[in-house]
């Protein structure tokens, strides 16, 4: 194929799972633990976010420098609540497990490009399922290029063998959708805590109900 739909690239927390929830408690559990608080409007500026900046940023807010080692031993106390918390069944996105299970039955590649580590995401994966992605691109495997740094969507199109200007990247959150669109990726943007500003490249939906292969081939 030289043109047309060449893959799909899921965006994890927020997109196909209700995770940011989860993260909800844990970030707002770190501020406590360093001896401050975390407003909501606060919290919604982390959504899409990797460890560093989220960690970095906790220190900043609850009065604290945010020196390398205080945001390694803060980024430790995130990834070990946050692991305790994607132990459990996560709940799904409307319509995203329904959309996943289309893309994979049509044949056409997927990855999942997710900020999070490797390591929550693979007990994010019990859930999800790992048979539906060909390659997976976490938070800490893009050399700290995270998004809203088109890196992440660019290496999975690499990975892929595939031309990031044919691929659907599918995204709730503006880091996200700001990475996808900057690799030249058509971004499939589907809200959830936080707005979106509408941009090149971008088609939203209010929901992954009803999405299928037909439906995302017709982006492209």
């Amino acid at each position: 194929m030289t043109d047309g739909l060449a893959a799909v690239l899921w965006d994890m927390d927020g997109t196909l799972v209700d995770s940011e929830k989860l993260w909800d408690v844990a970030l707002y559990e770190c501020a406590e633990w360093l001896g401050g608080t975390l407003t909501t409007e606060q919290r919604l500026t982390l959504v899409g976010s990797n460890m560093d900046a989220t960690a970095g940023y906790l220190l900043a807010v609850t009065g604290h420098e945010p020196a390398a080692a205080a945001i390694a031993d803060t980024g430790a106390w995130i990834r070990d609540r946050t692991a305790n918390l994607f132990a459990d069944e996560l709940p799904w996105r409307p319509g995203a497990r329904e959309a996943l299970t289309a893309v994979r039955r049509a044949g056409i590649p997927s990855a999942l490009v997710t900020s999070t580590e490797r390591s929550l995401t693979e007990l994010a994966l019990d859930t999800i399922g790992r048979e539906f992605f060909d390659v997976t691109v976490c938070g800490d495997e893009v050399d700290g290029l995270n998004k809203p740094h088109p890196e992440p969507y660019l290496r999975a199109a690499r990975l892929l063998g595939v031309d990031p200007a044919r691929c659907v990247a599918v995204e709730d959150s503006p880091p996200g959708t700001e990475s996808a669109a900057a690799a030249g990726c058509v971004v499939l943007v589907v809200p959830n805590d936080v707005t979106v500003a509408p941009g090149p490249r971008r088609v939203f939906r209010t929901s992954l109900t009803g999405v299928d292969a037909d439906a995302l081939r017709a982006l492209v």
